[in-house]
């Protein structure tokens, strides 16, 4: 397949040097010419701009920052423009339906341009070992002629057809949203706990033996707890953008998104605190400094209702 891949960050590196190495014909773009010096060394070839990457592709794949960068390039770098007929346009950017929208009524649809949403999940490591989770919106047969594709970067049995387009934009979002969610309620119980006089490790313990535990606080918040480690391998920057993407939708679409406002602004704050590219684990943070520690187990097994508990 002939393919253009524009935006080559700490996903799309990754997830570019795949395709190349499944044997496609990988042209790239990025705003930094230096980003894209190991995929030419692996034979594929640069593009100096959108336009140029777009223009002889089969499948351009796009994954961007944010919406805005998804339309300029598209639109005011002229790759919309730039795509032959029949080509297939594949967001994997975390972007909204209306972005895309507004790039395939100004430019795609008058040129039976097809396009696919598929975000994906899994971190720059998940996009390094070719393991993502991909979420795909759109018709099903531009699914299935893209399966090969998808199949190269991600994990074949987390590659969901999860709806019409706009889909899959808008399940990426969702699971965004629940993830911080869990992460500041998380915290906040953790706080509340320790600060009480519960021993960590035991509060935690607890919380997995009961109808309250969750694979955040089983795996995720694992990272913090014996590491000290917040994930900068996504920064508050990009997550306090999800968060205002993902309430914008509630508002577009008539929901009432309380909860997620109060949580996009916990994550705001720790982002004025903490930092831009602070790991997306932040907010944990704040609620340390209000319980008076870190959050920190001393060794790793705890004791139980009389088990050793492994955490």
């Amino acid at each position: 397949m002939r393919i253009g891949f524009i935006g080559l960050g700490n996903m799309g590196r990754h997830m570019a040097r795949h395709l190349i190495h499944a044997g496609h014909l990988v042209t790239v773009h990025d705003t930094r010419p230096e980003a894209g010096v190991e995929h030419l060394a692996l034979g594929a070839r640069w593009a100096d701009s959108p336009a140029e990457c777009a223009r002889d592709a089969e499948f351009l794949i796009t994954m961007l920052p944010n919406p805005r960068i998804v339309e300029d390039v598209l639109l005011r770098g002229g790759a919309a423009e730039a795509l032959p007929e029949g080509a297939l346009w594949i967001d994997m950017s975390t972007s909204t339906p209306a972005a895309a929208d507004r790039v395939a009524s100004d430019v795609l649809d008058a040129r039976a341009v097809r396009r696919l949403d598929a975000p994906v999940s899994g971190m720059a490591h998940g996009a390094d070992a070719g393991m993502l989770q991909i979420f795909v919106g759109g018709a099903d047969d531009d699914f299935r002629i893209a399966l090969p594709v998808f199949e190269a970067m991600g994990d074949p049995d987390r590659i969901l057809h999860v709806g019409p387009l706009g889909a899959g934009y808008t399940v990426k979002l969702m699971i965004n949203l629940l993830w911080f969610t869990h992460l500041v309620a998380s915290s906040e119980v953790l706080a509340m706990g320790v600060k009480a006089g519960v021993d960590l490790g035991v509060l935690r313990s607890a919380l997995l033996a009961s109808p309250a535990a969750s694979s955040f606080i089983e795996r995720d918040l694992m990272s913090v707890l014996t590491d000290g480690d917040y994930d900068d391998s996504f920064a508050m920057a990009l997550a306090c953008k999800d968060l205002g993407l993902a309430v914008d939708l509630g508002r577009d679409v008539g929901v009432s998104t309380e909860l997620s406002a109060l949580v996009e602004q916990i994550y705001r704050r720790s982002k004025a605190q903490h930092g831009d590219l602070a790991g997306e684990m932040s907010p944990i943070r704040l609620y340390e400094a209000l319980a008076g520690r870190e959050f920190r187990l001393p060794n790793p097994t705890v004791a139980f209702d009389d088990a050793t508990v492994t955490v």
